[in-house]
Parts: structure tokens; C-alpha cells; sequence
């Protein structure tokens, strides 16, 4: 007589463990302590073995009965259910172990000899910040577009449009590694192409050739008492109009002061081409400077927390905001200045000046000419921009005092 589900909630337990039958081999097991246990008896290969199939009420006798089924369907097919069962446990426990965070540290070591060291360095800095605490323990397989959407509307909401975007980039790498090694059915970052904010792209902040006058004057007075390190920063900045994390980064041995040049190796250009770049007097005063600030030290710029380390990234902005040019001026700003003053003011054409910011080439015969091309030219023309500059400040400082300009 097949069971009901009366009499399976009113069973009671006896000194031993009893069975109620249901139907095809399904029972109900009631254990001397009460515990009411489904299990399913078939037979596979001319063997009696039991296949349990969940706790009485939580799995109800209608899902018992389509478990039981499920099971006898794997019979009918020539498969064991009991084994079956034990590699979905097994699969489940290996997918429970496969989070986020095991396979994207995974893919980044498996990734990183192809990359910068800085690029490395940053690549797992982002993900053990913004991801990691929100998506890192969940196991890789089981996340849904909308998580990942979650976790990457943090990041926007701080207005950090294209490390948003970045982060989503990395995150998909990580989903592709996982599929390509078989955790992970798919990549599910494509699915969120028109949920994130579009990044606004524009210019760097950057002051006009007619607002120079007044940041040389706000330089030189140091009214925000500036470290001597961070001023002449700024001065190179100007001076040689490199990129921040070039100049910051800068190490003595790429230097000459008596031949006036400094080659920046390719492993820390944009481009990843040796650069050179001429040195005014100015700029050479500037350095000799810094050497008898850092010369014990293997950057120019020596981090003043960490020593052993550059100069913070953010050290520039923050010396702009204090000298009350925060959204005025950037480090990337002082490039656009010197481009459109040495253009407009000095008369210099567009290609040397545009091989002295190291822009890409359009095609290989040119980036062959980059380390020497125009040089004479883009000595001269360094030099011109240095005094440009001096005179500008003096200029500046005469109608301060109520002079006029030369």
C-alpha cells in the first residue's frame, strides 16, 4: 500500500529502525531517535544498495517520489545513481573551492611575466581593493551579471569612471581564464555594456599660456611652503614636459649632466621606446639640486614614508591643489601648456615638438627615428623654452613692483 503523507508525519519511532514502503523500491526510514530518513532501494550490476534522497519533512513525499524517479531514469539509461550522486557532491565541493578570488589570483600569476612589474603590481592592488571584499568568496561558476554589476557600481559611485571600466576589463579576463580551464560556464561582464555610466572623455585640466605669469609667481613666493622636493618637481615638470609617472620615477642613472641629456628606457615609456630628452642649464641647476637633496637615494624623488620607494603618483596633484590650481592644472596639464606655448610663442613646428612628448608614431619607419630626430633642434628648442620661462617670471615679477616688461 503506497504511503501517505498522514502517515508519514504521524510515524512513530521504535526501539530499532523500521521502514514504510512507498512504491518502485522508495521507503521511509524512522530511526529509534525519530529521524525520518527517504531512501530509495534498487539494484545496479545484480547488487542490492540503497540511494538516500533527503530528511523527512524538509524533502515532502511528492519530491521523495520524483527523486526516486530521477534515480530510476539514471537506471534505465545503464548509469548507478549512487555513483551519480557522489560526483554531483564532489563537483559541488570543487565549485564551492573555486572562488572568485583562488582563480583571479590564479590568473594573475599565470598572466604577470608578461606584464610591467607595475602593471602587475596594480592589476592585483584593484581587485584586492574593489573586488575581492564583495565577490572574492563566492565560488566563480554561481556569480551573476548582477553581481558583478553590484561590485563594480562601488567604484562608480566614487566617480572613478575609467578605473570602473578597467575593473570590469580585469574582471572579464578572469571570467575567460575560468572557462578556458573549465570552472566557469561563461563570461558574464558582456551582459552589462549599457549598465555602467559612459566615461566622459576630455582633456586634461591644464592652465592657458596667459595664466603662466601668475602660477610662476604663486611658485616662487611658496605661500603653501612646499617641500624644496615637490618645487623642483614642478620646475622639471615644466621644464622638460615629460609624463608625471616618467619624471617621478625617474632614476640618477639615466642621467648625464655633463653631456645636458636624460634617456628614459623603454621599459617606463608609454610607447615602450627609449626616449631622449634635451636639458636646459635650467633644468641642470634643477637636478644638481636634487642630488645634493637625494643623491644617496635610487630615485630622484625619494617617497618620503617609504624611502626605498619614488615619489606618490599623487604627490603632484596634491602640491597643485595647494597652490589653489586643484581642476586647473594637472601633471599631464604642463605637456598641453609647453605644446601651445612653444607652438604659439616660440614658433617651433608641430613634429619636433610633437617628438619631444614621445607621442605614437603613425607607423614603424617614423617610431625608428624617435631617439635622434630633430635632436639639434630639440636641444635649441628645450633650451629657448627654459629662458621663455625665466623671462616670463622676471617679467611677471617687475610689473609686481610696479616695473614694466622687458
Amino acid at each position: 500500500m503506497a504511503l501517505t503523507d498522514t502517515a508519514c508525519k504521524h510515524a512513530k519511532s521504535v526501539d530499532r529502525a523500521r521502514r514504510l514502503f512507498d512504491a518502485h523500491g522508495l521507503y521511509l526510514e524512522v530511526s529509534p531517535t525519530g529521524g525520518k530518513y527517504w531512501r530509495l532501494k534498487y539494484r545496479f550490476n545484480d547488487k542490492e544498495k540503497r540511494l538516500a534522497l533527503g530528511v523527512y519533512p524538509d524533502v515532502s513525499l511528492l519530491q521523495a517520489r520524483k527523486l526516486g524517479e530521477s534515480a530510476r531514469d539514471l537506471l534505465r539509461a545503464g548509469t548507478d545513481p549512487g555513483v551519480a550522486k557522489r560526483g554531483q557532491q564532489e563537483q559541488a565541493k570543487l565549485n564551492s573551492a573555486q572562488t572568485f578570488e583562488v582563480i583571479a589570483r590564479e590568473w594573475h600569476e599565470h598572466k604577470k611575466d608578461g606584464w610591467e612589474p607595475g602593471t602587475a603590481k596594480d592589476k592585483l592592488h584593484r581587485l584586492e581593493k574593489d573586488v575581492f571584499p564583495h565577490m572574492g568568496s563566492k565560488p566563480i561558476a554561481s556569480i551573476t551579471p548582477p553581481q558583478v554589476l553590484t561590485v563594480l557600481r562601488k567604484t562608480e559611485s566614487r566617480g572613478a569612471l575609467e578605473l570602473t571600466r578597467r575593473l570590469k576589463q580585469t574582471i572579464g579576463q578572469v571570467f575567460r581564464y575560468a572557462v578556458a580551464t573549465g570552472r566557469a560556464e561563461r563570461d558574464p561582464t558582456p551582459d552589462l555594456r549599457d549598465a555602467l555610466k559612459p566615461q566622459q572623455h576630455g582633456h586634461f585640466a591644464a592652465i592657458d599660456f596667459k595664466e603662466l605669469p601668475t602660477f610662476l609667481q604663486v611658485l616662487e613666493r611658496n605661500e603653501a611652503r612646499l617641500f624644496l622636493q615637490t618645487r623642483l618637481a614642478l620646475r622639471l615638470m615644466m621644464l622638460t614636459f615629460v609624463r608625471t609617472s616618467e619624471l617621478i620615477e625617474a632614476e640618477w642613472t639615466e642621467f648625464d649632466l655633463d653631456a645636458a641629456l636624460w634617456e628614459v628606457p623603454k621599459e617606463r615609456m608609454k610607447m615602450r621606446r627609449p626616449h631622449l630628452v634635451p636639458l636646459a642649464w635650467q633644468a641642470v641647476e634643477a637636478l644638481k639640486q636634487l642630488k645634493a637633496l637625494n643623491g644617496d637615494s635610487r630615485y630622484l624623488f625619494r617617497n618620503q614614508r617609504k624611502p626605498k620607494k619614488p615619489m606618490s603618483n599623487g604627490a603632484i596633484l596634491m602640491a597643485l591643489r595647494r597652490l589653489g590650481y586643484q581642476g586647473k592644472m594637472t601633471g599631464h596639464g604642463f605637456r598641453a601648456l609647453a605644446m601651445s606655448t612653444i607652438k604659439e610663442k616660440l614658433r617651433y613646428r608641430h613634429e619636433v615638438i610633437d617628438l619631444q612628448l614621445a607621442h605614437a608614431k603613425g607607423n614603424k619607419v617614423d617610431a625608428a627615428y624617435d631617439r635622434a630626430q630633430f635632436i639639434e633642434d630639440r636641444v635649441q628648442m628645450m633650451q629657448q623654452w627654459a629662458d621663455y620661462l625665466d623671462k616670463v617670471k622676471a617679467d611677471a615679477e617687475l610689473m609686481r613692483l610696479g616695473g614694466k616688461a622687458a
